[in-house]
Parts: C-alpha cells; structure tokens; sequence
C-alpha cells in the first residue's frame, strides 16, 4: 500500500502507476477523500481541546462558587458534536482505505517505459546455447504419454481442465526437483526452509496485494474464507505479519515448497494441451525482507539464485525486465526467467523475480527497529527458485532423444537415484 503522505506528495506519479498498470481505482478520488478527513480530524481535534479547556474550568468554577449549568450544557453538546464526527471521519477513512486498497505500487523509475510487454520488456541477458536437433522435437504432452509420466486424460477425469498426473519416473521427477532446488537454496544460498499452511486467510491475500484486485483468479473456501495459495509468497511473507523486527536479523532469507492454485479466470481457452498453463502447479519460492537501501542489490542477488536453478539444469535462459504496464499490482521492478522449450518453440516463463519495496510491509504491517531508532517498514522481496509444470515440459522436451527417451539432467541424478535416462516402456 502507498502512504497517502506518498500519493499527496506524488500525485502525477501515482496516476501515471494506475493508468500503466490499469488500476481502475481514481486517484483524484482518494486525494478528495483525504482532504475530507483531514479538514475533519482538524475539526474534531479542535472540539476536543474547547472540550478538554472547559472540562478542566470546572474545579476553579466550583471552587469560586460559579453556577455550573451552562459549563456541563456545553461539555454535553461538545461531546454530541465530537461522537457525530467521530463517527463521519470512520466513514471517511473507510472510504479511502478501501480505495488505496485498489492502487498499484509505483515502479521504479528505472523501470522500462511502455504497456506493451511484447515490445517494450527488455531482455537484459540470455545464458545458454539452443540445442540444435537432427531431428523433429516433440511437445512434451507426446513425449510424456509415450513414456508414461504424465496422464492429463485421468487427470481431467480427477479434477477437470487444466491439471496434470504425474506418475512412475514422472512422479520421481518432481520429488526430485523440489529436493535438488531446496538443497540448493538452503546449502548454498543462505535460505531458511519453511513449509507452511496451504491456506491462508483473507487478510494475509491483502498484505500481500492478491486481494482485492485479483480475488475472481483465486480458489476460495467459501464457509471458512479461507484461499488457497496461489504462491507461497503469501504465507511466507506474512510470518513476520504485523511485527517490529530486530535490525540485526535483517537480511532474513526464506525458501519454500508449495503446491499453487489458480483459477486464471480470464484464461480459459488459452494453452489448454499440456503444463503451459494448469490450475495447479508446484514451485519452491525465494522470499527476502531486507533494508530498504539494500533492496535493488539484493533483487539482483535473488535473480541470480534463480538463474542457478536453470544453470545447474543445462537449459538455455533469458532473463527480461518488465516494463511498466507488465508490472503486477504490488511490483516496483521485476525480472522473468524464460526458457526456451523447443517442442512447443517458445519461451516460457518459469519465474519473476520482484522488489515490492515497502509497498508489501506496508499492508501487512512488517517493519523493523534498529538500537535506538524508530520503526522503519522492511522492503519485501520475492522470487519463483523456480516453478515446475513449465520447467519440467521445457527438461523434457529438451533433453529428449531421437529413440523417444529423455535424458535426466546431470545435477538431477542424486535425486532420481542415480537414473540417466526415461525411456518408453517395452
């Protein structure tokens, strides 16, 4: 959330963030709600000190034999008055915090310019060669039926478009990958593993910018209120939840594996064969909160933890800045990881990694305290290290062989028991 001491003080800015990233809320709208309250809270606190002066008059009053009457009538009509506005000013701030509930963060200014992510999102590095067939590839949907790994038909019958059965090698292949990406981040870069509820509550979808804006893309438990999760950034970064931190503890590094859940309510009809888009995906996630001057450094550092996944993987990369408009709701800058899947000949994107600035913290009411100073709002940061369903199709279709198997990864063999290759059944 944007402080309103921020939206006064950067209107334009502000504007040009809901026309980029088309917040549909009325900047001009919240500014005349804040100049409401404010002129009112000046009234009330006015009201209160006639209210307090006249209060304290009455012991002299008393104590000079002065009749009493007309002081109490007042002190009774200042309270009615008082209790009145009282009630319009938490009118009022309802009113702007439901609407400041619908602004966007503002990116940062060194962010790309333009709405147009196929022409204005720039890529900032490729890492990589693209392996050069001597043969027709095949999408992964061909591959993994012929060899046994995924069943989208029974998963249809399981739960309906848009989901995946894993099952034999194929089943090993994702236990394998949450193991290899998890030993990576915890051994090698400086996370701490967490695993939590799969669940999470209204108010937690809020801190974190999923709600209200995007609530019809979400499953929701209706009886209890309850969603699940679209990403783990939403449990993970409300464990410190309405918390002062301890300056010291700054960096923390959080890793977690997850499922997510996606109704992509807009998306129906579009890349329905296959893992490119499924309601249901599985990925270990990168969460961060750190000091607000370190915040762009340490994006950086947790693009490249990401990077290291695919590097590790032998797949070809591209890492692409956002422009503003392809900014999510809560993002100030972020970077996607795209591979390139060569049966479907696309990229794909397997993970954004994004700085949040105080935008988040702010929602959730996440700061923290150095010795003898104030309270400061943390920067939050979050990254996908990295998510499944694109990276598996992308593994299989890259590492595919001309007599149908696929050859596992070589940083992935520890975890499949030593196997080199799938291959079809006889």
């Amino acid at each position: 959330m944007l402080s309103m001491d921020f939206i006064r003080e950067n209107p334009d800015k502000v504007r040009a963030a809901v026309r980029d990233k088309r917040g549909g809320v009325s900047v001009d709208e919240a500014l005349a709600l804040d100049a409401q309250r404010r002129d009112l809270l000046h009234q009330v606190e006015d009201l209160r000190s006639e209210h307090n002066a006249a209060s304290k008059s009455i012991g002299p009053k008393k104590k000079a034999g002065e009749d009493l009457a007309a002081t109490f009538k007042l002190l009774g009509e200042l309270s009615d008055r008082i209790k009145g506005m009282e009630g319009r000013l938490a009118e009022l701030e309802g009113q702007l915090n439901a609407r400041l509930l619908h602004v966007p963060n503002c990116p940062s200014d060194a962010v790309p310019e333009g709405t147009d992510p196929a022409k204005d999102n720039v890529v900032r590095r490729t890492w990589g060669e693209r392996r050069q067939f001597d043969f027709e590839p095949k999408p992964h949907w061909d591959l993994a039926k012929a060899l046994e790994i995924i069943d989208f038909e029974r998963a249809s019958k399981l739960s309906g478009a848009g989901f995946a059965l894993f099952t034999n090698l194929g089943a090993r292949l994702v236990r394998g990958l949450v193991n290899f990406m998890l030993d990576l981040h915890t051994t090698e870069h400086g996370y701490t593993e967490v695993w939590p509820p799969k669940l999470t509550t209204r108010a937690c979808m809020t801190g974190t910018g999923q709600l209200p804006k995007m609530e019809e893309d979400m499953y929701r438990c209706e009886v209890d209120d309850l969603f699940l999760i679209p990403t783990a950034e939403v449990p993970v970064t409300n464990i410190h939840r309405e918390e002062i931190l301890d300056g010291e503890r700054l960096p923390i590094y959080y890793t977690a594996y997850t499922p997510c859940f996606r109704r992509e309510a807009g998306s129906y009809g579009k890349d329905t064969r296959g893992l490119i888009r499924v309601h249901e995906f599985d990925k270990v996630e990168l969460v961060k909160f750190v000091r607000p001057e370190t915040s762009y450094d340490e994006l950086e550092r947790l693009t490249a933890n990401a990077e290291a996944v695919l590097q590790r993987l032998g797949l070809q990369y591209r890492v692409v800045e956002l422009c503003r408009g392809d900014l999510s709701f809560a993002s100030a800058k972020t970077y996607d990881l795209e591979i390139w899947a060569p049966g479907v000949q696309r990229w794909l994107e397997v993970s954004s990694c994004s700085n949040f600035e105080d935008f988040q913290a702010r929602r959730a009411g996440i700061r923290f305290r150095d010795k003898g100073a104030k309270p400061r709002f943390v920067h939050t940061l979050n990254g996908s290290g990295v998510a499944f369903a694109r990276l598996i199709l992308t593994i299989i279709e890259a590492y595919q062989q001309a007599d149908g198997s696929v050859v596992i990864p070589e940083a992935l063999r520890p975890y499949m028991r030593g196997l080199e290759r799938i291959a079809p059944p006889l």
